[in-house]
Parts: structure tokens; C-alpha cells; sequence
């Protein structure tokens, strides 16, 4: 059987997922590997049979996404010849993670396929929403990468075809501590607006990530780094807290290791205050925006919030097994 795993790369939570996932499915099938999108910061330790350009949503420096950015960088043109020129029926399967090409070359030319990512949970009803739903997102989720069968991934499985988080095995193995400082990465703020008004809480140290940054620097009580796994995978490890977005990925691997977390969803980005929603639930706290308005709410959080573990069971095989199923 051969299989194409396609991933979108706007952030790193999809190529982190299949960072676990694609050993596991290279134990019973020959899989290629598509990548799309040019957000992400993690590499693949894997061959890459396909590289596109596809569809970004280009993050911005004051919470939000960056609307010029992501119109210029889209290439609809190519995009259609992508989509039409996939050689998706050169394979008896394909797997897709939020990844636009692959899933509709499939619609056209009828190939089967799965969806397997975290916004396949929003195809269930029972998947928490904010108060307030937003139709028009609720259509876009449903349709920017659409398929017949969808295997979903979130906080808890709230339908029997929704699967708690793939945690990578380089989380799993770390040994938590809570040391002195408090983690931050919000790739859609600028390191040096948050460095702005973080150093106000002077009494706290910060260390900031930033996909903006490009060298390590510190300034007063902050450290600001470029976006790096090893360096990440220790400031996670040892924190007291974490501040983060409001994506999937990241607030589940801070659960899973028992941080203090407070999330800030992005400006008008709706999948994400659907996770704030659905943390919620768990007892996460979550914060609008960071501006100088937020620091209260922020010594408050850092006060009175409490740490909680959630032990997401190691799943891999699992979803495996429901790919395999299906096909």
C-alpha cells in the first residue's frame, strides 16, 4: 500500500504531530511526504517528496494575523495548478493535515482520503465553541481542507472520532522542573512589543521566543530567542509558567507537563478562541490581548492561577490503526 501524507505548514503544530505519526504508519505502508505553507520552524526528519507553496496565513506583530502579508504571499494561480497536477492517484491513500492541495486535487480527482488534524474536531457538533459562533469561520474550517472522513484531534475526545493530542516523544521524555521564569511565545506579537510590556512586570523573569527574532539578546528582566527546538525543549521544561497562543500544539504540551498556562488567542481567529473555550473547561485561563492594559490581568494570573497536568495517553498507534481501518 502506498500512502501520501500531506501537512500544512502555517505554525508547527501539524509538522510536530507528524514528526510521531509518519514512523508509525511507515511500519505498515510506503509513505511519501507533501509539505505546503511557509510558517512553519520545525524540520521534518524525513525525505520530502513535495514541496509547495500552498496557503499561509502570514502572522503579524500586535496579535493579529497580518491581512497585507497573507494577500500578497497568496499565488491562486499556482495554487490551481497544485491542486490540478497533484499526483494524488499515484497512491491507494492520502492523509491530510489541514492541507488544502492534496484535499481537493482528491475531491477532483476522487481519490480516497482522510483528514487527520486538529480542525477535523470541528466538524463534530460536541467540539466546544465560544458563546458566540462565528458562521462564516465555522465554513471556512469546514471547507479549506475538506474530506468524507475526518479523524479529529483535541484537549478531549469529545466524539468517538476525535483523539486526544499526538505528544512528540521529545515532550514525553523531558523530566519538568518549575524553575524562575516564565515562557512566552506569541508568534503573532513582535518580540520587541512584548519585551515593551512584559519588562513592566519587573519581579518576573521572561523568556520570550519570537519567529521574529533572529539572535538571542536579553534586555532588563527578558531573554528573547529565536525559535529553536533544543533551546524551547529546555526553557518548557524548566519554567514555573507559560504564556502562549491559543493553537492546539502548544497549550497540550504545557498540559502535559504540568505548567501553569495562559493562552491569548489570536485577533479575529476563530479556531483559536475555540480552543480558549475549550480550555476553559480544563481551567485555563485566557487573556484577549497583550497590551499595557493586560498587565493586571497578567500579576493575577501569575498570583492566583494554578498549575494543572493533564496526561494525554501516548495514542500514535491508535490513529494508526483508524487510518488503516478506514483505508
Amino acid at each position: 500500500m502506498k500512502l501520501l501524507y500531506a501537512i500544512q505548514a502555517t505554525g508547527n503544530g501539524h509538522l510536530a504531530r507528524a514528526i510521531e505519526i509518519i514512523p508509525a504508519l511507515m511500519q505498515f505502508v510506503d509513505v511519501d511526504i507533501l509539505v505546503s505553507g511557509i510558517q512553519g520552524d520545525l524540520h521534518l526528519p524525513y525525505p520530502v517528496s513535495f514541496q509547495r507553496h500552498g496557503l499561509s496565513f502570514i502572522f503579524g506583530k500586535h496579535g493579529q494575523v497580518d491581512v497585507l502579508k497573507t494577500l500578497n504571499s497568496l499565488r491562486p494561480v499556482q495554487l490551481w495548478k497544485d491542486i490540478r497536477h497533484c499526483p494524488v492517484e499515484q497512491y491507494d491513500l492520502v492523509i491530510h493535515d489541514f492541507e488544502p492541495i492534496t484535499a481537493y486535487a482528491c475531491r477532483h480527482k476522487g481519490i480516497p482520503n482522510i483528514s487527520l488534524s486538529h480542525q477535523a474536531s470541528f466538524q463534530y457538533s460536541e467540539t466546544p465553541r465560544p458563546s458566540r459562533k462565528n458562521p462564516y469561520a465555522e465554513w471556512v474550517i469546514r471547507n479549506y481542507a475538506p474530506s468524507k472522513e475526518n479523524i479529529g484531534l483535541h484537549f478531549a475526545s469529545y466524539h468517538p472520532d476525535i483523539c486526544t493530542p499526538v505528544i512528540r516523544s521529545e515532550i514525553r521524555k523531558l523530566t519538568p522542573e518549575n524553575g524562575d521564569h516564565v515562557l512566552v511565545y506569541l508568534p503573532a506579537y513582535s518580540h520587541q512589543f512584548l519585551v515593551e510590556n512584559l519588562q513592566k512586570i519587573s519581579d518576573i523573569k521572561w523568556k520570550i521566543f519570537s519567529k521574529h527574532c533572529h539572535s538571542y539578546y536579553t534586555e532588563k528582566n527578558t531573554e528573547v530567542f529565536p525559535v529553536d527546538t533544543r533551546n524551547w525543549l529546555e526553557a518548557l521544561r524548566t519554567c514555573a509558567a507559560a504564556v502562549i497562543g491559543a493553537g492546539f500544539e502548544g497549550p497540550a504540551e504545557a498540559l502535559s507537563l504540568g505548567k501553569k498556562l495562559l493562552v491569548v488567542p489570536m485577533k479575529n481567529q476563530y479556531e483559536q478562541q475555540c480552543n480558549a473555550a475549550a480550555l476553559k473547561k480544563l481551567g485555563v485561563r485566557s487573556l484577549r490581548k497583550i497590551n499595557d492594559k493586560a498587565i493586571p490581568d497578567i500579576k493575577k494570573w501569575l498570583n492566583e492561577g494554578q498549575a494543572k497536568m493533564i496526561h494525554f495517553p501516548e495514542n500514535t498507534n491508535e490513529i494508526v490503526k483508524k487510518i488503516l481501518k478506514v483505508s
